[in-house]
Formats: structure tokens, C-alpha cells, sequence
């Protein structure tokens, strides 16, 4: 994950000189923008900083190898839920959630307990039923 942490990384620091220029560009009298290249920099130092301590602690992945083969890299890549309806129903939820702050507030409400229920039956999805562990 080198290559990753090192783009992001590059990104922050990007990102960051482009705040300082827009700043002196528009006399630090316009906010917006040089608010929005800051957060963009603190968000793309978070996601290196995350990438450079996962790759400490899983090591070297065949991507990160100049002499890896093609086949290194096959096999399982983690586990997905092929069968799961809850990430739908998750869905809907941001969708009724997002309508409700354009149309009435009061959506969101019913939006949010019905997310509350997705994310509840999407976590304890293989405790019950055919798929119980």
C-alpha cells in the first residue's frame, strides 16, 4: 500500500499548497474556497495515514511487488453477502432521508428509523436463519 499512501500523501500536501496560493490570490478575503482545499487536504492526509498503518500491519501485497506474478493475487479477497436484501433497504433509507430534506423534515425522521432497522438486520444477518454462524 506505498504507492497508495504515497499518491495520497502527494494529494494532501497538494492540496494544502493550492489553499495557501488561493488564499493569497483572492487576498484571504474568500473563505469558501480556501476552507474547501484545507478539508480536502485534512481528508486525503486521513486516508493516507490509514493506508500507511494498514500496510504496516498486512504487509506486502502482490500489487506492491515489481516481481509478482498475476496469480499471487487470486484466491478469496474478503467476504460479501451475495444473498443480503439489507444494503438495499439501507438505500432506500438515504434516498426517503434525502427526499425528506428536500420535500418536509418530518421524512427524515421515518427515514432514519428505517435505517436504524437496515443497519440492525444487516449486522446481525448471519446470527439468525439459514446463514447463522
Amino acid at each position: 500500500m506505498k504507492v497508495e499512501t504515497k499518491l495520497f500523501g502527494g494529494l494532501s500536501i497538494f492540496a494544502i499548497l493550492s489553499a495557501i496560493f488561493y488564499g493569497i490570490m483572492t487576498g484571504f478575503t474568500e473563505w469558501v474556497g480556501g476552507l474547501g482545499l484545507t478539508l480536502v487536504a485534512g481528508l486525503c492526509g486521513m486516508i493516507a495515514f490509514y493506508l500507511g498503518y494498514t500496510g504496516k500491519r498486512v504487509g506486502l501485497r502482490p500489487e506492491d511487488r515489481t516481481n509478482a506474478e498475476i496469480h499471487e493475487g487470486s484466491g478469496e479477497q474478503g467476504h460479501f453477502s451475495p444473498w443480503s436484501w439489507w444494503p438495499l433497504v439501507l438505500g432506500v433509507a438515504c434516498a426517503t432521508a434525502f427526499f425528506g430534506m428536500a420535500v418536509g423534515f418530518w421524512i427524515v425522521y421515518i427515514a432514519a428509523g428505517l435505517a436504524v432497522i437496515a443497519l440492525v438486520g444487516w449486522v446481525f444477518e448471519y446470527s439468525r436463519g439459514d446463514h447463522a454462524h
